[in-house]
């Protein structure tokens, strides 16, 4: 570690539970940030100014205005551009040493087999089911760790799904594929500006407790956030014995 980042992160380093070595394990790790918009502005620009070594960014989306409301790193003036590029962007103007790829793709199956490999973990800011569970069947392909977020209206909710940790379920095992579910999004439904930054700095600090190896994850508990009274809930989940997707994996 240079100079320079000794006193870039100095603040973390002073933190017991990361200090140097945790602060090396944050400059080596390798992140997959699965959707640029509500959670992933607020995921990638704390990843980047905790100096996360690389992040990789996949949407197939572009910045329109009326984003703005609450993807606080989209800005005006990139208004028109692949969402992948102006977060890349954001992130250098934070901090120009994290390596950014930026992938204006969809999140299918063939994309993913070929990306998680080289990834440490996963975060999931997208905002439709179908992507959710093609990324949730890979993750545990992969044995790779997903930290989980959605926000809708004042509604929000964070988890950790690890396939390493034989207790944990996958995002299946909570939402089973074969339910059906209302897809509501922000352009019918609303949502709280507020709420995404919420969400996805909780997704952000799981991210890095786990690239550390430090506190309690949200590993089989669901928080629920309930924008309007402020209210936090936690539910328990467990592996389903009979999950289509990580049942047979274990």
């Amino acid at each position: 570690m240079h100079d320079a980042d000794l006193l870039r992160y100095s603040r973390h380093i002073l933190l017991n539970e990361i200090g140097p070595e945790g602060q090396q394990r944050i400059q080596d790790a390798r992140v997959l940030l699965i959707g640029a918009g509500g959670l992933g502005s607020p995921v990638a620009l704390y990843l980047g100014s905790a100096g996360v070594g690389q992040i990789t960014v996949v949407d197939d989306d572009r910045v329109d205005l009326t984003n703005l409301q609450r993807q606080i790193a989209h800005t005006e003036a990139r208004v028109g551009q692949p969402k992948v590029l102006s977060i890349q962007t954001a992130i250098h103007q934070i901090n120009s040493s994290v390596g950014v790829t930026a992938l204006q793709a969809r999140a299918d199956a063939a994309l993913l087999d070929s990306l998680l490999p080289g990834a440490d973990l996963v975060l999931d800011c997208c905002d439709n089911f179908a992507t959710r569970h093609c990324l949730n069947a890979a993750c545990v392909r992969h044995r790779k760790p997903l930290v989980s977020g959605a926000a809708i209206g004042f509604d929000g909710q964070v988890c950790v799904y690890d396939p390493r940790d034989a207790l944990s379920p996958c995002y299946a095992c909570v939402f089973p594929p074969e339910n059906t579910f209302e897809e509501t999004r922000c352009a019918t439904m609303g949502v709280f500006a507020p709420l995404v930054g919420i969400v996805g700095t909780l997704q952000a600090a799981e991210a890095l407790k786990l690239i550390c190896g430090i506190g309690r994850t949200l590993t089989g508990r669901l928080l629920m956030i309930d924008g309007r009274a402020m209210e936090l809930t936690e539910l328990k989940v467990g592996r389903s014995p009979t999950c289509p997707v990580c049942a047979s994996a274990r």
